[in-house]
């Protein structure tokens, strides 16, 4: 496993990682100590861990407008899937007919030809 120290409000914190996530672990401290050095540039000295629990909660209604906006765009997804598999499926069923119109008008056409030059319909 592998560790790598991260600084929070001027702290260092030492934290292990799977190996390979070193850097996604402190790009993930930088930006807890982005909202943090954010929430003590407005409220100045009101304690560390207040202020840590102040930016947990920004950050936990971030992630929750994330998890609303994800769910929203996965119900239009599947709307939109649905929308586009009726539309094939339509889009078939009006070809077939299409294809069954012609047909009937080809023998039509066959049959008004065979009455006008005498000859029997070719079938």
């Amino acid at each position: 496993m592998a560790q790598v120290t991260v600084m929070i409000d001027g702290k260092a914190y030492r934290m292990a990682c799977e190996e390979g996530q070193e850097q996604h672990l402190t790009d993930l401290a930088s930006g807890l100590d982005r909202y943090v050095g954010h929430l003590r540039s407005q409220f100045g000295e009101i304690g560390d861990l207040r202020l840590t629990v102040m930016a947990g909660i920004m950050v936990m209604d971030e992630l929750s407008e994330m998890t609303r906006r994800l769910k929203a765009l996965e119900q239009e997804t599947a709307e939109l899937r649905r929308a586009r598999d009726n539309a094939a499926a339509d889009a078939s069923r009006d070809e077939a007919e299409i294809a069954q119109a012609i047909t009937e008008l080809a023998g039509q056409i066959q049959g008004m030809t065979a009455k006008l030059t005498g000859r029997p319909a070719a079938n």
